[in-house]
């Protein structure tokens, strides 16, 4: 009897796996969502930087420092 009642009370219904499927379903639709609304901002943030020729500011003067490196040409 005791068997009878604990299968019972695991028995799901296809309704309610159902209802289960849905909302996990959605809350994955949710955050790939919010995903997809910051990958355009931070794409278009990205865009004005490029514009604004924000990397023109780098030093110029970087000096190739491997010819004097003990495993170079000999």
């Amino acid at each position: 009897m005791y068997n009878l009642l604990y299968t019972k009370l695991l028995m799901v219904t296809v309704t309610q796996l159902t209802m289960i499927l849905i909302t996990v379903a959605s809350i994955f639709l949710v955050f790939i969502l919010i995903a997809i609304i910051k990958m355009y901002k931070l794409k278009s943030e990205n865009k004005k930087l490029m514009e604004t020729n924000a990397f023109e500011d780098v030093d110029e003067t970087y000096k190739d420092f491997t010819s004097g490196h003990l495993y170079g040409d000999n």
